[in-house]
């Protein structure tokens, strides 16, 4: 399997501008890697970088589109001082994916930027939940109709160590295995999820396959050990971005880290053709997209 890491020099947020061969290997499913890319904290922020700042019963810590902080716990003064941090974080990684991909810029959604202080490597979930297994991101409640997921990831862990990932093989590929295995999608069905509230809107058949392929591999443990994969280890103040819809990954180690996602609307990239809504609608050989019920 050939490498899916584009690595990329570059040490400032602000001067870091776009490349058509970066723009074509993100949209193919690629991670741009970009070693020298640190967020930088002051002493004070770097006193939060702790497993308790965050809610016992909390996953992550998370900064609403609204300026709400979720899942923190501490004083007044600790969060205010958090929501300023992750502000921040927000703020780099916008105007990052704006340098890099200036079309992107005014069709992109913000979704909530999160900070995850707990470590990898301890951290029970269910198999659908495991991170630690390979997938591509797929919402069970919540369908979006061949909406983009695009994510911006930062190691700040304050001793040095990397956040290891695994990425697979392209997803044309995980595809091609997949599908044939997958259950058939049924609208009744999908009709039922929306009226009984187990999803908060109409699942499409996009959703179906792509949640039937997040589960398939996730659910797979033979495919897990023996797929192509490669292993990356993101050292401590670099950041990477993909498409988390498309790019095959799971996350092996690591701690402390920030996240922010932004959605785009299907059809908006440079590329539509490469994105797997096109992959999947020209593998099934009809539309996967129709919202009536």
């Amino acid at each position: 399997m050939n490498t899916q890491i584009l690595q990329i020099d570059g040490s400032d947020w602000r001067a870091i501008s776009g490349n058509p061969e970066w723009t074509a290997a993100v949209e193919a499913g690629k991670v741009l890697y970009f070693p020298q890319l640190a967020f930088e904290l002051n002493p004070a922020e770097r006193a939060l970088l702790r497993p308790d700042i965050r809610a016992p019963k909390s996953r992550n810590i998370s900064l609403n589109v609204d300026g709400t902080l979720k899942g923190a716990a501490g004083d007044a003064a600790t969060l205010q001082q958090l929501t300023a941090l992750i502000e921040r974080f927000r703020a780099h990684a916008k105007g990052l994916i704006s340098n890099l991909f200036p079309e992107y810029t005014n069709v992109m959604r913000l979704a909530p930027t999160s900070f995850r202080p707990m470590q990898v490597e301890t951290r029970a979930q269910s198999w659908r939940a495991d991170d630690k297994r390979m997938h591509v991101d797929a919402f069970p409640s919540r369908p979006n109709y061949g909406e983009r997921i695009l994510r911006v990831f930062t190691n700040l862990n304050p001793n040095g160590k990397p956040r290891v990932w695994r990425i697979g093989e392209p997803f044309e590929d995980v595809a091609k295995k997949l599908l044939p295995r997958v259950k058939p999608y049924v609208r009744w069905q999908a009709k039922a999820l929306e009226v009984l509230h187990v999803t908060k809107s109409f699942r499409s058949e996009y959703d179906h396959l792509m949640l039937q392929l997040h589960d398939g591999m996730k659910g797979d443990l033979d495919y897990q050990k023996n797929a192509p994969q490669e292993q990356v280890a993101f050292a401590a103040g670099s950041t990477w971005v993909c498409f988390s819809d498309k790019a095959v990954h799971s996350v092996m180690s690591g701690q402390f880290m920030m996240e922010q996602t932004l959605y785009l609307p299907p059809g908006t990239e440079y590329d539509p053709k490469a994105s797997p809504l096109s992959i999947l609608t020209r593998m099934q050989g009809h539309p996967l997209v129709d919202r009536r019920v």
